[in-house]
């Protein structure tokens, strides 16, 4: 008989809490490769979390770390101020399209502006979740929402925001990668660059970013299956999924 070998678990970092979120969203899965990030770099002792106002205000329940709260697109100055005040502890920002690109982007970019060593998570899935799927800053043309039910259109609400393009503009970020949680590969990906950013901040290298396109079948009227198409097929299309500064260096395409 063959000897059984244990090969999956729940990271430890990972709590055992039933997660609130919808069936397919991609929340649920980032949690799961932050956790594990967490583990292997040791860490989850000294890491504190700043979570936002939208899907992800639970997180605490999820992760066991320190987790503190923000009010609306105000993660990356809480963090800021968390690093300044614990600069041995490691600080992340968990956020969504909605709170990070519209009522945050003036903390987003300055945060970045500076450089401050911190970890910015972004989650992409291009409305806003939980007040009920409106449009947001990263809906892309002619996407439809109860906001825009005609679907997004340039004239009157401009373009969608690619916050990776934009950051990439500036000075001092070091490290800045977009990746879809698409299918296997590019979930092994996403975790790829979480190591990555973690790593950065570990080694006091400055601010970094990872922004992940991610399912959320509810609002895209999608099953899960056809929502991570979506994320491939769609998402991906107008938001490229490449790295585009490492070690401080911006790459070009």
């Amino acid at each position: 008989m063959a000897k059984k070998q244990k090969i999956y678990g729940r990271p430890e970092a990972l709590s055992s809490s039933v997660m609130h979120y919808c069936a397919g969203c991609g929340h649920s899965l980032v949690h799961k490769l932050l956790a594990e990030v967490m583990d292997e770099l040791h860490i989850r002792d000294k890491t504190i979390g700043v979570a936002p106002v939208g899907c992800a205000v639970f997180a605490y329940y999820y992760l066991k770390c320190d987790i503190s709260e923000a009010p609306h697109g105000r993660t990356p100055a809480v963090a800021t101020g968390l690093k300044r005040v614990r600069p041995g502890r490691i600080i992340f920002s968990y956020q969504g399209d909605g709170d990070l690109a519209a009522i945050g982007m003036c903390e987003t970019i300055h945060t970045a502006n500076r450089g401050e060593n911190i970890t910015v998570i972004f989650i992409n899935n291009t409305v806003y979740g939980m007040t009920g799927g409106q449009m947001a800053p990263t809906t892309l043309v002619k996407q439809q929402t109860p906001t825009c039910p005609a679907g997004r259109e340039t004239a009157t609400m401009g373009g969608p925001i690619r916050v990776c393009e934009l950051l990439n503009t500036l000075d001092r970020p070091f490290y800045i990668e977009r990746t879809a949680l698409d299918g296997i590969h590019g979930i092994l990906k996403t975790k790829k660059a979480l190591l990555t950013a973690f790593k950065a901040q570990m080694d006091e290298k400055g601010y970094s970013f990872v922004e992940i396109l991610s399912p959320c079948p509810t609002y895209f009227r999608l099953s899960p299956e056809d929502s991570l198409k979506f994320v491939k097929n769609e998402l991906s299309r107008h938001f490229p999924v490449r790295v585009f500064r490492k070690e401080g260096v911006v790459i070009n395409d």
